[in-house]
């Protein structure tokens, strides 16, 4: 392919969007409608909450940590061969969970293989799509990202009507069938040629520039602290609706109505983030609280209306500030190092990821129910939010027109970095 000297903003970039869109309803779909195994994984093997919600914390945990593996391959040899084989091992993370005769199985299978599967897909993927997009980044990460909500809206009743009628093991292999589509998607993608990427020096110099890179550092503080509490409803929702005597069937409709919501959001808060003058850290904040505000109110909920309300709410907030969360990152470190920026980012926020669903479980069995569970979710959110008002041009002026420089932080990677001696050229 002919250099190009920025961004196409389209063309085979809108083919990475559909890639995109599959692939993050093939992983993040299967893990948020995934608190619809919980409780027959609860009751099939007889242990607590708080052991059996390692199963999705260690998916979720080894899928962020495992990222800068799958940028540092998609570096070498290309994004395409990487997500195809991620494909495949999250589909046989998938079927051998179905032979399962212990939790530890259900680890190993489903937490380690198939979050292993998912770090080679996630993240090579939305990094290619970002070095696709400038003016519409927000926009196409967006679009991309409203898989997440389709397939929680259809994955939820679908998966509890296949336990009604194969169980769980049944259940798990046609979910395998699913996660093999991840191939094809991976076959899809094809990053653009950049004439400015050999100027950003190897893995090495990046990484040592974003280690010194303090608002780098912040922002993925604030994104590890939201994660924590961010999966809390799609693991747990379910079940404490079913303390509150609902059937399983209603319960997992209403994820879907969060869901519904989720994508009204996203696609909402992608084109705000394109049309609304100024830095999108400032958005993302707003939906950051509100979604711990929302997320701390669920306990305070009974009547089947006001939960519809607060699932509706969550799920629009929650499913907003995710593309503004991956389109602040170029801005802060600029498209010529988004495979290692948005792989170390993905790898330390994985400990909110890890720690959240256990402590929720933990809560639930100390205090017999779901409120402090939630109340801790929704405060882990607002912390993160918090630490979003320290970030550069936070509180500036709002500029006359809608662009924004895509590299307004780049000369703080610039500065005060000792970099070895394949270096970091200045921008």
């Amino acid at each position: 392919m002919a250099r190009r000297t920025e961004p196409p903003d389209g063309g085979w970039g809108w083919v990475v969007v559909l890639s995109a869109f599959f692939q993050s309803a093939l992983v993040f779909g299967v893990l948020r409608s995934f608190g619809v195994f919980f409780v027959e994984f609860v009751a099939a093997f007889g242990e607590q909450a708080a052991r059996v919600s390692w199963i999705a914390s260690i998916g979720i945990a080894v899928q962020q940590f495992g990222s800068p593996v799958g940028s540092a391959l998609s570096t070498k040899f290309g994004p395409r061969p990487v997500v195809m084989t991620g494909g495949i091992l999250a589909a046989l993370g998938m079927l051998l969970a179905s032979f399962a005769t212990s939790l530890t199985h259900l680890y190993l299978s489903i937490g380690l293989l198939s979050g292993s599967g998912w770090a080679l897909t996630f993240a090579p993927t939305l990094a290619c799509l970002s070095c696709y997009f400038s003016r519409r980044r927000s926009l196409a990460t967006a679009l991309a990202l409203t898989g997440v909500g389709l397939s929680s809206f259809a994955f939820a009743p679908l998966f509890q009507w296949l336990l009604s009628h194969y169980a769980w093991r049944g259940s798990l292999l046609l979910v395998s069938a699913l996660s093999l589509h991840l191939v094809a998607c991976g076959a899809l993608l094809r990053p653009p040629s950049l004439a400015e990427d050999p100027a950003v020096g190897g893995p090495r110099a990046q990484l040592t520039s974003l280690l010194h890179h303090g608002p780098f550092l912040r922002y993925t503080v604030a994104l590890t602290l939201i994660n924590t509490g961010y999966f809390i409803p799609y693991l747990h929702l379910v079940a404490h609706l079913q303390d509150l005597n609902w059937d399983p069937l209603p319960a997992a409709f209403l994820l879907s109505v969060a869901a519904i919501s989720d994508l009204v959001g996203r696609v909402v808060s992608g084109w705000l983030g394109d049309a609304v003058p100024g830095p999108v850290t400032r958005l993302l904040m707003l939906w950051t609280t509100l979604t711990g505000v929302s997320l701390a109110l669920f306990p305070v909920a009974r009547a089947p209306t006001a939960l519809v309300a607060l699932a509706v709410a969550y799920g629009f907030t929650s499913g907003a500030l995710a593309p503004l969360a991956f389109s602040v990152l170029p801005e802060l470190v600029g498209t010529k190092r988004i495979y290692c920026g948005l792989g170390l980012l993905q790898m330390i926020e994985s400990i909110g990821g890890l720690l959240g669903p256990p402590l929720s479980g933990y809560l639930r069995d100390v205090t017999g129910n779901y409120t402090a569970s939630f109340v801790v979710a929704g405060a882990f959110l607002l912390s993160g939010s918090g630490i979003l008002l320290t970030l550069p041009h936070f509180f500036s002026c709002f500029s006359t027109t809608t662009s924004r420089p895509q590299d307004l932080v780049t000369e703080a990677l610039d500065i005060k970095v000792p970099l070895p001696k394949e270096g970091l050229e200045e921008d």
